[in-house]
């Protein structure tokens, strides 16, 4: 794939370029920051998500016997637009977002903000989440058990949420939503239909950033799994 000239006044600099991948073809076209004014019209909609969403995290908080939520500092539910048609679903918090209680920080956040800038999206103009909603110990793998158990969760948030399409960055995201244990390798990049209480969603895999941060060759199949999903927001007719 050959490199596309960059206008000099390009809101990338190759310092960007050269941190996510070399053939990455950034979109010159301006962020659109507007707001859609339909969304912003539901204010009502918008105090039933909220209110939802609150006692959401009251439930995840009041599980007891949970490994993961003994050994962790906060519970990390979500955030983001909630109105947005496009839904991101990470593996599990990490040291920083524990302590916060807010997803992909640090470098990881770095780089997934670097990665939808790409296709011209803003990380804070999506929802964001995570399969299992607090730390792992030593941040280790979440267990087959312990992914099952949040999968719950996650699909009640999916319900409030409602969005038109959501990506499942990592294995883990991948195991909780489709039920699939498989390499990530072989799975990433496919566009799925999973159901999701008598709603179908489009649905698709690719790797985590954190992932990336320590196997950066990979990163040339998560750009082709980004322009995937930019053709399925102009496929759908998606604003955001």
């Amino acid at each position: 794939m050959s490199k596309k000239v960059i206008n000099q006044n390009t809101n990338y600099d190759s310092e960007l370029l050269n941190s996510i991948e070399s053939n990455f073809i950034f979109n010159e076209n301006p962020i659109n920051r507007l707001k859609n004014t339909a969304i912003n019209l539901k204010k009502g909609n918008d105090t039933d998500k909220e209110r939802e969403l609150s006692e959401l995290k009251l439930q995840i908080n009041s599980i007891i016997d949970c490994n993961l939520k003994d050994n962790s500092k906060k519970i990390v539910l979500g955030d983001g637009n909630i109105n947005s048609p496009v839904m991101l679903v990470g593996e599990a918090p990490g040291i920083e977002e524990d302590d916060a209680g807010l997803t992909f920080l640090g470098e990881v956040g770095d780089l997934l903000k670097k990665m939808l800038n790409a296709i011209n999206i803003k990380k804070d103009d999506i929802y964001s989440t995570y399969a299992v909603n607090f730390r792992p110990p030593g941040d280790r793998k979440p267990t087959s058990s312990e992914i099952k158990r949040y999968s719950t969760f996650l699909q009640k948030q999916i319900s409030i949420i409602e969005p038109k399409l959501i990506i499942l960055m990592g294995s883990t995201a991948m195991e909780s939503l489709t039920g699939l244990n498989s390499k990530i390798s072989i799975e990433r990049g496919k566009w799925k239909e999973v159901i999701v209480q008598n709603t179908t969603y489009n649905a698709i895999i690719t790797f985590n950033p954190s992932y990336l941060l320590r196997v950066p060759e990979n990163k040339k199949h998560s750009w082709e799994d980004l322009k995937k999903i930019k053709q399925k927001i102009i496929d759908l007719k998606l604003s955001i």
